[in-house]
């Protein structure tokens, strides 16, 4: 049991958030949240977990969450929020305690992200600049960002339009992540980290729809969008520019050069990571 740790979680109603504030739960970690009070997805948060309203933009909103906290689950809003406050954050957080679990991007672990893009390399440094005792989990991307990206199309019919069909990845399931990062809040061992997590092999994302229309029982299509084509619709849609290039950059680097797996889950809790065909056959509804 942990009943002595306090464990304050950032991000609680997103793609990771959830699923490791229910494992905290489960380990029996006195588990806290924070959200806009106007979130519409507080309904994610699973029950057991003390909710705090605050916002990132505003550091003074998150003293009282912190009161006595012994860890903090870190994800960063980085398309809504951008990195202004992110000093003032640190040092509040650090008035309270020093560990955190940051999830932040195998792009810093490649070098693809500079730190000066502010983004995850940002925040790393920002992170080990304040002394704190962190854990970097350097991701690939969700297998849930599949339904984020092609559910809408896919529901609609056969059809999928998005660029680089050939990119290979190695997409992680988000509880094998939300896990990982548990194991670093509860247990000893973990500080100084850079876990670089993935899932178990490369797929390219033609293999990828292929493995969600096995799942679905339909055969779906891909028609592979021209680069600039997808930009704009990025754009578009909510991405900032340096963002979108970024991620169709490597996208275009994935044609050639697969998606690096590695064996951290195991090596980290002693089991093989869920495949994406596993987290296809679990979501298949969320296609339909």
């Amino acid at each position: 049991m942990n009943d002595e740790k306090t464990v304050l979680v950032f991000g609680p109603t997103g793609n990771i958030g959830p699923h490791a504030v229910s494992r905290l739960i489960g380990e029996g970690v006195d588990t806290r949240v924070l959200a806009l009070e106007d979130d519409p997805k507080l309904g994610r948060v699973p029950e057991g977990a003390t909710v705090f309203h605050g916002d990132l933009a505003d550091p003074d909103s998150l003293d009282e969450c912190l009161e006595g906290v012994t860890g903090v689950f870190l994800m960063w809003p980085f398309f809504t929020l951008g990195v202004e406050t992110v000093p003032a954050v640190l040092k509040k957080i650090k008035q309270h305690t020093n560990r955190v679990v940051f999830v932040s991007s195998i792009g810093v672990h490649i070098g693809l992200e500079p730190v000066d893009n502010n983004c995850h390399a940002y925040l790393e440094e920002m992170i080990e600049g304040e002394g704190m005792d962190w854990t970097f989990l350097q991701t690939t991307g969700f297998c849930c960002n599949a339904i984020t990206a092609w559910g809408d199309q896919i529901r609609a019919g056969g059809e999928l339009r998005f660029p680089y069909g050939s990119a290979a990845r190695s997409p992680i399931h988000e509880e094998d992540l939300a896990e990982v990062a548990v194991r670093a809040l509860t247990e000893d061992g973990h500080d100084g980290k850079r876990y670089v997590v993935t899932g178990p092999e490369a797929l390219t994302q033609l293999e990828q729809m292929r493995i969600i229309g096995d799942a679905l029982g339909r055969d779906l299509e891909w028609i592979d969008v021209p680069h600039e084509s997808a930009r704009d619709a990025m754009v578009t849609g909510g991405w900032p520019e340096a963002y979108a290039d970024g991620a169709l950059e490597y996208f275009a680097m994935l044609v050639n050069e697969p998606e690096k797996v590695t064996g951290t889950v195991e090596e980290v809790l002693g089991k093989p990571p869920r495949g994406f065909r596993d987290w296809a056959s679990e979501h298949v509804a969320e296609f339909r």
